[in-house]
């Protein structure tokens, strides 16, 4: 069995461009030139050396910030939630997507300061969090916003299926969030709804779908990065909101990072967990640092392949 993101076999990209809001001046500039070539419309026809100068300009003053705001990370600010939230927490606590998820190391549900939180994305869209926005709301109360951050009956986005061959199925959506899952043994009275050619001996469910898609960050010592929810803090720091209900699963080390934490930050965790002056989220508002390009509407998808055999082996079940 194989399951991927894959870049082939894309059924509906569409030509229709969105905009996404880049952090200029975070390292690699390759990764930079080549989003610009493959992803914004006419961005191969872009001349690469003012591509580079604009981002060389954004490192600089990141270079600045090094020095006018070191260590503003470990500054945020972390407080408990309202006592009104308490049977909301409860409740999302004791929902399977949280112990399916935050089951490894401790977790908390703290009401967090967003504009210090680290981030590990170096983009947003403006399509996605121009509707995170219209969901959460011109002005939220304090339980809309715990709901907004920490949904637990969230709608998702569609999901649609095409099999491409006699093992081999592509399924797509318009979420980023759309991911494969897991695999899993299921008995037969779990299926409803399908009629065999035979008995069923047993079931292999290969499930693709979405994350428990609440708003949460990794905590080690003073710092706070977020994880999951970039979209969600973008909007909720547009719409004017300074501090969000949030889940913070703490780590102490490295060990327990590389159980929770994603590839991006895995890869170079000195850099969000020491530097002096990591990226934070109110940077994307900083027009020194921030730049918006239109990009091509794009969809997630996730490609399955299995495979079978059948043959006959000595039955050694009865043999001491």
């Amino acid at each position: 069995m194989r399951s991927e993101k894959t870049k082939n076999d894309r059924p509906c990209e569409q030509s229709a461009s969105h905009q996404e809001v880049w952090l200029l001046g975070q390292p690699p500039l390759q990764s930079y030139l080549k989003f610009v070539e493959e992803t914004v419309p006419g961005g191969a026809g872009l001349c690469k050396a003012t591509l580079a100068d604009e981002w060389r300009a954004a490192n600089d003053y990141y270079g600045g910030l090094e020095k006018t705001e070191a260590g503003i990370a470990d500054k945020v600010e972390i407080a408990g939630i309202d006592r009104s939230l308490a049977i909301m927490a409860k409740a999302v606590t004791n929902h399977p997507y949280f112990r399916r998820t935050f089951d490894v190391v401790p977790t908390r549900i703290a009401m967090v300061e967003l504009d210090k939180l680290i981030v590990s994305q170096r983009c947003v869209s403006l399509h996605h969090t121009d509707s995170q926005k219209t969901r959460l709301g011109p002005k939220p109360d304090l339980k809309s916003l715990f709901r907004f951050c920490l949904p637990v009956d969230r709608r998702e986005a569609a999901v649609q299926m095409r099999k491409t061959g006699s093992r081999r199925y592509i399924f797509w959506s318009g979420s980023a969030d759309f991911r494969f899952q897991e695999c899993a043994v299921l008995r037969p009275d779990q299926i409803t709804g399908f009629e065999p050619f035979g008995a069923i001996g047993g079931v292999v469910g290969l499930m693709v779908g979405y994350d428990s898609n609440f708003l949460n960050v990794i905590q080690s010592e003073n710092r706070l990065v977020l994880h999951d929810g970039h979209h969600r803090a973008y909007a909720l720091r547009d719409a004017g909101i300074t501090h969000a209900p949030c889940i913070i699963q703490s780590v102490t080390r490295l060990d327990e990072l590389k159980l929770v934490a994603s590839d991006k930050v895995l890869d170079d965790p000195e850099f969000f967990f020491s530097a002096k002056r990591p990226p934070i989220l109110r940077d994307f508002f900083d027009p020194k640092i921030r730049k918006v390009w239109p990009v091509y509407r794009t969809v997630s998808v996730v490609e399955v392949n299995f495979e079978t055999r059948e043959y006959t082996t000595r039955d050694f079940s009865n043999v001491e």
